[in-house]
């Protein structure tokens, strides 16, 4: 396997992308990999080392900066890493899409088979990829934020996918209610899995506190991961 770090940029700021891929003379299926709250750290790198042995490119992406991260227990950092994004939708979108265009310009890259993946924050960064109307296969949502801001949405083309944990603090069920009512008035083909007794972060290891709704399952993320295998051998 192949791994190497990519420098790019969105708007003056310096990023740098996590790559992984199997050696190969064909190209490859991209998958881009945004990160949780606290940033493109191991948990997404190993992200796309998983995604390489799928078969496929997987492109760590960077939403906040070269060298900016935050640490698992940090809320209070986290937070003042993600919310400058999160409460500025049309910024979150050009960000990610700068993405998008750095892994696309990969020579490995198979351009027309592109699809996108993200974990807590970067659940809510993938879908509004897929909101923006970008030119991807397919998203997947793994324990993202699912609700909607006040912003306009272009046509969805992406296949939609959400595997959430149905008692996550972060996202009650009339926040899933709302977002399926969006999906489907938009005419998405959307999936979305809740896993029952499982809450946020379920796939991530490090994830250790019920007080604030946090908490690795073994099961959940055996099912979620097999999903998603499911998920981006049916796109591509």
């Amino acid at each position: 396997m192949i791994t190497e770090k990519l420098e790019y940029s969105h708007d003056g700021t310096a990023l740098e992308a996590y790559v992984a891929y199997e050696e190969s003379s064909a190209a490859k299926p991209l998958v881009l990999i945004a990160h949780d709250w606290s940033g493109r750290r191991e948990f997404a790198c190993e992200a796309a080392r998983r995604i390489a042995e799928m078969g496929y490119i997987g492109f760590a992406l960077d939403m906040y900066g070269k060298g900016v991260f935050g640490s698992d227990g940090d809320a209070d950092g986290n937070a003042a890493l993600m919310n400058p994004l999160a409460s500025d939708r049309i910024r979150l979108r050009k960000r990610i899409a700068a993405a998008l265009a750095a892994g696309r310009n990969l020579t490995q890259v198979d351009e027309q088979k592109v699809a996108a993946m993200g974990y807590c924050f970067g659940g809510m960064c993938v879908l509004e990829l897929a909101r923006s109307g970008a030119d991807v296969l397919g998203v997947v949502s793994i324990h993202g934020i699912l609700a909607a801001a006040d912003v306009a949405n272009e046509a969805i083309s992406a296949k939609v996918l959400c595997l959430h944990g149905h008692d996550d603090p972060m996202v009650p069920p009339e926040a899933v209610l709302a977002f399926e009512t969006e999906m489907n008035d938009a005419g998405v083909d959307w999936q979305l899995h809740a896993y029952g007794q499982t809450v946020h972060a379920f796939t991530n290891p490090a994830a250790n506190n019920p007080d604030f709704g946090t908490v690795y399952s073994p099961v959940a993320q055996q099912r979620s991961y097999q999903a998603l295998a499911n998920f981006l051998e049916e796109i591509f």
